[in-house]
């Protein structure tokens, strides 16, 4: 009785000749890994620079949330469709290694910003270079793996959202800890350069060594849906949107959660260390070493977790198992988030973000799967990509800004950035619960209808 309840093409052959051997497909995923890892670190070290930028550059907390938002996310979404069209048809390590390189060059750019004119325009090129990644890598790694392993890759892949932050708030603590106090520098051919702008250039530094591990990586065969039509060559963005079409209800609940899981981390990763150092005034390398372990140890445990929990649900007939662990992190972290940026002491704040980051964590790599599992390879990256531009615009921009946006307009009080952080986070586990439960029947069926 068992057997009927675990659908015949679920679980294809791990052995099937067209995915590269194991070792082969587990040592990609984790060089993209540790490729992620780094884009986060790029991408968040503003967070600890927040104090240091608004006393240079004069900017108040909405100009800052633009920094670590909207500047990154334009040009990140902007061209995600056409990298993601490229990640379809030309070779994705090739296309990776390039945009390690951009992004890496314009962090370090940061270094020479005198305004938040020319600071803007840098992370805007960050963004550029990053927009790369994500529907490269995860064409290349649905390609390396069966169906019922493919939740536990992306979160093993998605680990570098974790690794990274907490590497960004421990190094960056450390680095800003450290040099806050220097005298401002004179660098060759770069001129003064402030302890910030420092921060930037060594940060940016590694990329090039990352370019070179991504160099390593094999190019895996592009796996085809059997008797379809598509190629690499006949496949365009008109072929996507068609595909699209016919997946809309599930895409567009796709969407909603990934958005709305990005707007509560977001929020999170870019405003705890400020709310911490206001609020309870700890030293900023201690603010990077209790929130970057956290990060590092817990939400890579969390990833972990929920991978191996959607792969076990799919396992055992769930189709919406990617889905299910997305509600069980909502719900989660409403219980524990919102009253941690509430809570009156460190002591309560402290206990309750370690279950916070937990369930935040555990759906990021099931629910970059879910979009895996319901379309052909040859629209995968134009169609991850679809869905990272509204991840960025609505997460990344919306969770970054908001915070600062009802500290500056709501609350008047830089003090309230605790509460600002909890109405964030409620509002995204809200509409995103909902989410799941109106679009997981849609859901369902397109993921039925992949395996025919």
């Amino acid at each position: 009785m068992r057997q009927s309840r675990k659908p015949a093409t679920v679980s294809e052959n791990p052995s099937d000749p067209g995915y590269p051997t194991r070792v082969a497909a587990w040592y990609s995923v984790f060089v993209l890994m540790v490729c992620y890892t780094f884009s986060f670190i790029d991408r968040l070290v503003i967070a600890f620079l927040v104090t240091p930028l608004k006393h240079d550059l004069h900017l108040t907390d909405t100009q800052i949330g633009l920094l670590q938002g909207f500047a990154f996310a334009m040009f990140y979404s902007i061209l995600g469709i056409p990298f993601g069209l490229a990640a379809d048809r030309v070779n994705r390590r090739r296309l990776i290694v390039l945009g390690v390189t951009a992004w890496s060059l314009m962090t370090s750019l940061g270094c020479i910003a005198r305004s938040f004119t020319t600071l803007i325009l840098a992370r805007m090129g960050v963004g550029v270079g990053e927009a790369t990644l994500a529907p490269a890598a995860f064409s290349l790694i649905a390609d390396s793996f069966p169906r019922d392993r493919l939740s536990s890759a992306l979160s093993v892949y998605s680990m570098g959202v974790q690794v990274g932050a907490g590497l960004a708030l421990v190094l960056g603590g450390l680095i800003v800890q450290t040099v806050t106090h220097m005298p401002p520098l004179d660098v060759p051919i770069l001129g003064r350069m402030a302890a910030w702008q420092l921060t930037f250039l060594l940060v940016g530094a590694p990329g090039i060594f990352i370019a070179l591990l991504v160099s390593t990586i094999r190019e895996p065969p592009r796996s085809r849906a059997s008797g379809s039509e598509l190629t690499p060559q006949n496949v365009g963005f008109s072929r996507a949107v068609f595909e699209i079409r016919l997946r809309w209800r599930s895409t567009l609940g796709i969407c909603i959660i990934l958005a709305t899981q990005a707007m509560s981390n977001y929020a999170f990763s870019s405003w705890c260390p400020a709310f911490i150092e206001r609020v309870h005034h700890w030293p900023k390398s201690q603010i990077g070493l209790f929130l970057g372990s956290l990060n590092i140890v817990v939400g890579c445990l969390g990833l972990i977790c929920g991978g191996r929990l959607a792969d076990h649900w799919l396992r055992r007939g769930a189709a919406d198992a990617p889905l299910r662990v997305g509600l069980v992190g909502y719900v989660g972290v409403f219980m524990t988030l919102v009253p941690a940026m509430l809570a009156p002491s460190i002591g309560m704040t402290m206990t309750l973000l370690v279950p916070a980051v937990f369930c935040m964590s555990l759906p990021i790599g099931t629910l970059f799967a879910s979009i895996q599992m319901i379309y052909p390879n040859e629209v995968r990256g134009t169609v991850s990509s679809m869905a990272i531009i509204v991840l960025n615009l609505v997460g990344l921009s919306v969770g970054a800004l908001l915070p600062g946006l009802l500290c500056d307009k709501i609350f008047h009080s830089e003090l309230m950035l605790g509460p600002a952080i909890a109405a964030t986070v409620a509002l995204a586990a809200f509409i995103g619960s909902a989410a799941v439960l109106v679009f997981r029947g849609a859901y369902c069926r397109d993921f039925r209808a992949s395996t025919t």
